[in-house]
């Protein structure tokens, strides 16, 4: 740590308190960003903040910024804290997410895809016109190869409790709307100087599985991967200077990969965006 100094270019990473949004953090910070960890709890932010300091001795830029990604009213003031610092943004990485709970958000949605989805749509809606200021800027939201298992989006499905089984199909549901958002923003976005990627990053031995039968987490557990290898997908994403003109692609192992025909799908891509832009204005 030695050669340490500060980059200039600023990162926010939803739920960096713990998995692959703690090591996104950790490596970004150490890397010289100045990290903004977007989370619901200060006090399991601060044990990453600890580590960050520690492994920097004390000289990375990284802080806890509230965000619950399931109140709406709470995405905003994390866009308007974060506005108010007057800092640039170079790097939004939508990585926060959730499997297997069943529930509504606070803001009326079906629980992961309010999480997964909406909440993170208005947080880049509202962070937009910052991360255009900042250009180069990038865009990573972290899906997950589990959108193939989704054949479309059921718009009204999305406005009720969560209804399957251990809720994978509502996860299902809202990593394909991931790559849906992350594809139709690069579009929007083209020329600006931001671009978009979105990628899976493996069976992570994250919290995230916490909502999952028991007996379902033990056998997923056999494949799992650690936080650290499950990062580098995002890492490399919102890191790699060869991928800067690069947008609105789906990455697997840090390659360009196929996604679902529902993922490829242009209409659907903007069907979810005007609803969601249609819900966020509510």
């Amino acid at each position: 740590m030695s050669q340490f100094k500060l980059n200039g270019k600023v990162a926010l990473v939803t739920g960096a308190n713990s998995g692959i949004g703690a090591v996104t953090a950790r490596e970004l910070a150490l890397q010289g960003y100045h990290v903004f960890l977007a989370c619901r709890s200060q006090q399991k932010a601060q044990a990453v903040l600890k580590e960050i300091q520690s492994l920097s001795f004390g000289r990375a830029k990284a802080e806890f910024i509230e965000l619950d990604l399931a109140d709406l009213d709470s995405v905003r003031q994390c866009a308007a804290q974060f506005l108010s610092r007057n800092l640039p943004l170079h790097l939004l990485i939508a990585n926060a997410g959730l499997a297997g709970q069943k529930g509504m958000t606070t803001s009326g949605f079906e629980l992961t895809f309010g999480v997964c989805h909406v909440g993170h749509f208005l947080l880049t809606q509202l962070l937009t016109e910052k991360l255009i200021e900042s250009k180069p800027a990038r865009v990573v939201v972290v899906s997950s190869k589990a959108h193939r298992h989704a054949q479309g989006i059921d718009f009204n499905a999305v406005l009720k409790f969560t209804n399957s089984f251990g809720g994978l199909k509502e996860y299902a549901v809202a990593k394909l709307a991931n790559i849906l958002f992350a594809k139709e923003l690069g579009r929007r976005l083209y020329g600006t100087g931001v671009t978009t990627y979105a990628v899976h990053p493996g069976v992570v031995s994250t919290n995230v599985w916490r909502g999952l039968p028991q007996p379902l987490v033990k056998l997923i557990s056999h494949f799992m991967i650690s936080p650290e290898e499950g990062a580098q997908t995002t890492l490399y994403c919102a890191t790699q200077p060869q991928l800067a003109g690069d947008t609105g692609f789906y990455y697997e192992d840090c390659k360009v990969k196929v996604s679902s025909h529902a993922a490829q799908n242009i209409n659907l891509a903007n069907q979810l965006w005007e609803k969601s832009l249609y819900w966020v204005k509510q």
